[in-house]
C-alpha cells in the first residue's frame, strides 16, 4: 500500500515537472517572440500591441504570428508605427457585415 502512494506521488511529481518544464519553454518562446517583434516597431505600436495582449489574448498571437511570419518574410520595411498596427489589426478583425434582403411578396 506505501509503495503504492509512494509510486502516485512520484508519477505526479513527474508529471507536474513536465508541465512546469513546458510552461517555461512557452514562456521562453513568447518572450523571444516580443522581442524579436519590439525591434520591428515603434514604441507607441508596441505599446498597442501589449495593450491587444491584455484585452484579446488570442488576437495578439496571431497578430505576433503574422508579425514575425512579415518578418522572416522580408514583406517588413523599417519600423512599423502605430496606424499600420492598426490597420493589421483591422484586416485581422474584418467581419463582413451579413446582408440582409427582403422579399416582398
Amino acid at each position: 500500500m506505501a509503495n503504492d502512494a509512494s509510486q502516485a506521488d512520484a508519477e505526479a511529481q513527474t508529471k507536474m515537472r513536465k508541465e512546469v518544464q513546458r510552461r517555461l519553454r512557452e514562456m521562453q518562446v513568447e518572450q523571444e517572440k516580443k522581442a524579436m517583434v519590439k525591434k520591428l516597431m515603434t514604441s507607441d505600436a508596441y505599446e498597442r500591441l501589449m495593450n491587444v495582449r491584455v484585452a484579446n489574448y488570442e488576437l495578439y498571437a496571431q497578430l505576433l504570428d503574422l508579425l514575425i511570419a512579415m518578418a522572416r518574410g522580408n514583406r517588413i520595411t523599417g519600423q512599423i508605427s502605430e496606424p499600420q498596427l492598426r490597420d493589421l489589426l483591422s484586416r485581422l478583425t474584418f467581419k463582413p457585415e451579413p446582408k440582409i434582403e427582403f422579399k416582398h411578396k
